[in-house]
């Protein structure tokens, strides 16, 4: 009797993983069906009022995000920085300290070259 339910259990679950299944691919086949049929109508207007179609597109810059998470950063370091601590200001402050990076002498296991 136990095979009997186990095997209906696992039978009823291969059911539902099925079905849950097709009713994902149904669901994003309508969306896709959705978006063409609204592409199609946007550039039916378009012929028929006389304007170039234009395509969807994403404009994304990439460096605007890294501005966007460096000037979040920003605002949270300014605090600490005017409360005494060294300006960490990139290229300046490589400058004045002469492109040698404080601790480079206890490093041991490196050879030291010359920069090309």
């Amino acid at each position: 009797m136990n095979e009997f339910v186990a095997g209906l259990v696992r039978l009823l679950l291969r059911v539902v993983v099925l079905a849950m299944g097709l009713v994902l691919f149904a669901s994003l086949l309508v969306a896709a069906l959705v978006l063409a049929l609204v592409w199609m109508l946007r550039a039916g207007w378009a012929r028929l009022t006389g304007k170039p179609v234009t395509p969807w597109a994403m404009r994304m810059d990439p460096r605007t995000g890294f501005s966007t998470v460096f000037r979040s950063t920003e605002r949270w370091s300014s605090g600490r920085r005017g409360a005494g601590a060294p300006d960490a200001g990139g290229d300046a402050a490589a400058s004045r300290r002469g492109g040698i990076l404080p601790g480079s002498a206890e490093v041991t296991d490196v050879e030291a070259r010359e920069v090309r």
